[in-house]
């Protein structure tokens, strides 16, 4: 009997080790693949869920699959803290070894990431000088152009999300330094502008936006993300 329970023991661990190396194996791969898509500097960590991994592998259904890719550049946008989960993922085993997408599907993909305050910036009319956020709303303060002077001022505003992307409308105006009363009318349509930021990798579209200490943080979200339809 003790023989027995020393052999369950061994093959116990040896499975064990068995689905932690596969795993280790697995995640490396996806990594290496989203990097060579998306010509990222460095390779994503990757954390597959669940376990045992193996029996998932076997099955070709992934509960979930997280891809913290980190910096990442889009066009004209740079974001950071980029982090996308795949949900209910459908990868048959036939499929994956032999390097076909055509089945490869994740249920959801959910992307999370910050748009620094200093590219939000880069879109802002000329005369901002620097965005942040504060209690009254996303915080731009600089020298603007009211009736033709030059009027210091700090000016509060909204983000919305738009087809466009992320829009920053003006909601009052604070004029500095015991300046001269700044009327919103005034400012409101010259200072409004667009991030133009829509989606975020594997097709993800923006669902929220809300202004943080560090930037933007957006959220994003596909459904049915079928992988040989990726750019």
């Amino acid at each position: 009997m003790r023989a027995l329970l020393i052999l369950i023991v061994v093959l116990t661990i040896t499975l064990v080790v068995g689905d932690r190396v596969g795993v280790v194996v697995a995640q490396n791969e996806i990594g290496r693949k989203v990097a060579a898509e998306y010509n990222l500097p460095r390779q994503p960590d990757v954390e597959i869920g669940g376990f045992p991994f193996l029996t998932q592998a076997v099955d070709g259904t992934y509960r979930e699959i997280d891809i913290r890719i980190g910096d990442w550049s889009g066009g004209d946008i740079s974001v950071r803290n980029l982090d996308v989960a795949l949900t209910d993922v459908s990868a048959p085993l036939a499929d994956v070894i032999g390097n076909r997408t055509s089945n490869l599907v994740a249920g959801t993909a959910t992307a999370t990431a910050v748009v620094p305050f200093d590219v939000v910036q880069r879109f802002a009319p000329s005369g901002v000088e620097s965005i942040s956020n504060s209690p009254e709303g996303l915080r731009a303060t600089g020298t603007f152009k009211v009736a033709g002077l030059s009027v210091p001022a700090t000016v509060f505003a909204t983000v919305a999300l738009t087809e466009a992307g992320i829009e920053v409308t003006p909601v009052s105006v604070q004029a500095v330094g015991g300046g001269p009363t700044v009327s919103l009318a005034l400012v409101r349509q010259s200072l409004a502008f667009v991030v133009p930021l829509e989606e975020l990798p594997l097709g993800a579209r923006l669902t929220a936006i809300q202004p943080g200490d560090d930037g933007l943080h957006a959220t994003a979200v596909a459904h049915d993300v079928r992988f040989e339809d990726l750019p």
